[in-house]
């Protein structure tokens, strides 16, 4: 449940993987006190992605998609994590945009997803400007959001902003001033 610089999660496919991976963060203190409380979460297939975004408070402009390779080893057999060093294996590689995130998946997102997390956040008076970094798992059953991050992602910035055509000190004006909706990303 604390920050663990995104070597927290665990994917445990038995009950005795669950069991050592409880031990692993709330005994063995792997994680500090990121593991003094856990949280168990759905299991989802499917492809990660992640997508970037600019808010103003009130509208959302979306990047390109982003894709990382999570997984140590060949074939995605490995953990989010190298063992040996406990390093996030993201920066094993990222690539934009994501063959994965169709049309069909942006529109649904911006309907359901992106906008609707922007229009909530305001609802609840905490109207927000920056950065919102979404990650998304492509199931079966339609695009599920696994976290929000009021931030860039790190590696799938670097090959994100290197495509943008705009001046991004001016998406950054455009996002403190309320004026998003006038700029083309």
């Amino acid at each position: 449940d604390g920050l663990a610089l995104g070597k927290g999660v665990l994917i445990c496919k038995t009950l005795e993987e669950a069991r050592a991976g409880v031990k692993e963060l709330m005994e063995d203190k792997e994680f500090g006190s990121a593991g003094d409380q856990i949280v168990i979460e759905e299991f989802m297939t499917g492809r990660e992605v992640s997508v970037l975004s600019f808010v103003d408070g009130k509208t959302i402009k979306i990047m390109t998609s982003a894709q990382d390779h999570k997984r140590a080893f060949d074939g995605d057999k490995g953990p989010n994590r190298d063992g040996d060093t406990g390093l996030n294996t993201g920066g094993m590689g990222t690539f934009s945009p994501s063959p994965f995130y169709t049309e069909e998946i942006d529109r649904f997102c911006r309907e359901h997803i992106y906008q609707a997390t922007v229009d909530a956040m305001a609802a609840e008076g905490r109207e927000f400007k920056g950065i919102i970094f979404f990650g998304l798992m492509l199931t079966e059953k339609g695009p599920r959001v696994l976290e929000y991050n009021a931030r860039f992602g790190d590696p799938e910035t670097q090959v994100v902003l290197p495509r943008m055509e705009n001046d991004i000190v001016e998406v950054f004006e455009a996002c403190v001033d309320g004026t998003l909706d006038q700029v083309e990303l």
